[in-house]
């Protein structure tokens, strides 16, 4: 059964349209690559799937459980947001916001989530150091925890490895290929590195003046991808 159904969606501002007639569907285990030029509207849709946004038309549903609020989401960092001023424990422990209701404080159970995906991460070490201090791939890695604090099922990431070295890009990917893997985390990312998107993915959502949805194989087979990677100077995979 699909965790997420988007079917016929129409995204934009004020009434007007940015991205039109994306359908797809997320089930238990995917691995989705969103690819697409620059403004092709990749994190209005994310924005629109999390419930930041409307969509102006279609309709998206979600299974197996899975709850809107009970979606991991990793977005892409601005630099007020780099030099946020609070430990690590409390940005990891924020992620549990989403489903604490109108309770006014984190209990016990939350305070165990925050730790264990810590541990995850390797971050226990870090709990009490302050955020701004830290690297921005250590800074990644919370926010990932983060995310973690909020499902058991599915997290949404905005370009998870942008402005990391490569050493720790490829470090980051890994970590996100083991929650899939191993962990059994499905896994919806946006991302600008198609070569490395070919490389982990199951599926990929191809947006922009031409749609596309389907498995990595149909992609790579398509007119689509072949004029997409020689655009960005990506290699089949």
């Amino acid at each position: 059964m699909a965790l997420l159904t988007c079917k016929d969606l129409v995204l934009g501002y004020d009434g007007h349209p940015v991205l039109s007639g994306i359908s797809f569907e997320v089930c238990a285990g995917d691995y989705l690559c969103i690819v697409g030029e620059n403004g092709s509207g990749k994190t209005t849709l994310m924005k629109t799937i999390l419930g930041l946004q409307k969509p102006l038309a279609g309709k998206i549903t979600f299974g197996d459980g899975l709850k809107q609020n009970e979606i991991g989401y990793l977005p892409q960092q601005t630099d007020v947001q780099r030099d946020f001023p609070a430990t690590v424990r409390e940005i990891v422990l924020s992620g549990c916001q989403g489903r604490m209701g109108r309770r006014p404080f984190y209990n016990r159970e939350d305070k165990k989530t925050a730790a264990q995906n810590m541990e995850r991460l390797d971050l226990s070490a870090l709990a009490g150091r302050c955020y701004r201090e830290l690297s921005g791939g250590q800074q990644q890695r919370v926010l990932l925890a983060r995310a973690l604090c909020a499902t058991q099922k599915l997290i949404v990431l905005d370009e998870p490895v942008s402005g990391l070295d490569p050493h720790v890009t490829s470090e980051m990917y890994g970590l996100i290929r083991n929650l899939n893997r191993e962990d059994g985390i499905t896994v919806m990312m946006i991302s600008h590195d198609i070569t490395a998107a070919l490389q982990e993915a199951t599926h990929i959502l191809h947006v922009g003046e031409e749609l596309f949805f389907g498995t990595k194989a149909d992609y790579l087979a398509s007119p689509l991808a072949a004029r997409f990677l020689a655009l960005k100077g990506g290699e089949p995979v």
